[in-house]
């Protein structure tokens, strides 16, 4: 065996047969820990590398185990009929990808090593240098771009967001395909103007064709009751079809293939 299959991670999660994160069928494998404290995360579970136990459904339930890439590759390896006909694969999600860099370049390796289309769902938040090794086993680089306002990045996020458009700009050069997503947060980026900001960057990158603007939701809010933690948007309600529409018009005026959801 290669000794790269006994590499080991941190999950939260293995979720077969996804149509979302990527193209066609595909399996989604949740890496624990995140860079980032988004106040709309539907997956609050993820943000810590911890192991952590989570009130689901009124029973106690562990969240997060380690794993090798040798036993989340058998996993994966179950549905290749599927990625066949569909031109699907495997999609790392998380929490954040680059937060355990190593884990994750294994597990790409050995997707594209086995004939399995691989992509990554990251906010790019990350020295570029840790970026670079994942590039080699990646076909798509499904990366979020959340405001094109630092301040503003950093109060929904905690996180200003230089670092992230300027790795941006990178991956529009060096990737095999960046795909940029921008999750529509009422209060935070919900405007015409706002979505405009960011599909007039997306388009300047020049080798960026697809923009997807996910609508919020408030699907994980029973999670942060499961951790004993506040939902500080439990005010927000989620933007209208109407208008996911007309911020779709947005991002196809600047010349880009927009798509709502994804």
């Amino acid at each position: 065996m290669e000794e790269y299959l006994n590499t080991k991670g941190r999950i939260f999660d293995i979720q077969r047969f996804s149509v979302h994160d990527g193209p066609g069928i595909r399996t989604i494998v949740f890496l624990k820990g995140c860079f980032l404290r988004c106040k709309w995360c539907c997956n609050p579970e993820s943000q810590s590398y911890e192991i952590q136990q989570m009130v689901v459904a009124g029973k106690n339930k562990i969240i997060g185990r380690d794993v090798t890439v040798s036993e989340v590759l058998e996993e994966v390896e179950k549905d290749r009929t599927y990625y066949q006909r569909s031109g699907g694969g495997l999609t790392l999600s998380g929490g954040e990808t680059l937060g355990q860099p190593e884990f994750a370049a294994a597990l790409l390796r050995a997707a594209k090593e086995n004939g399995i289309n691989t992509a990554i769902e990251s906010t790019a938040f990350a020295d570029y240098e840790v970026i670079k090794t994942l590039l080699p086993y990646l076909d798509v680089y499904l990366m979020d771009i959340k405001h094109m306002n630092s301040d503003k990045h950093k109060e929904f996020t905690t996180r200003n967001n230089e670092l992230i458009l300027e790795n941006a700009k990178k991956l529009a050069r060096d990737a095999r395909k960046l795909v940029i997503r921008t999750p529509v947060i009422p209060t935070f980026n919900d405007t015409k103007e706002e979505i405009g900001e960011i599909a007039k960057f997306v388009k300047s990158l020049g080798t960026v064709e697809e923009m997807h603007i996910l609508p919020y939701h408030r699907l994980g809010t029973d999670k942060y009751a499961g951790l004993g933690r506040n939902y500080s948007l439990g005010s927000v309600e989620p933007p209208s079809k109407e208008l996911m529409n007309e911020l779709l018009d947005v991002v196809n005026s600047y010349g880009l293939k927009g798509q709502i959801g994804g």
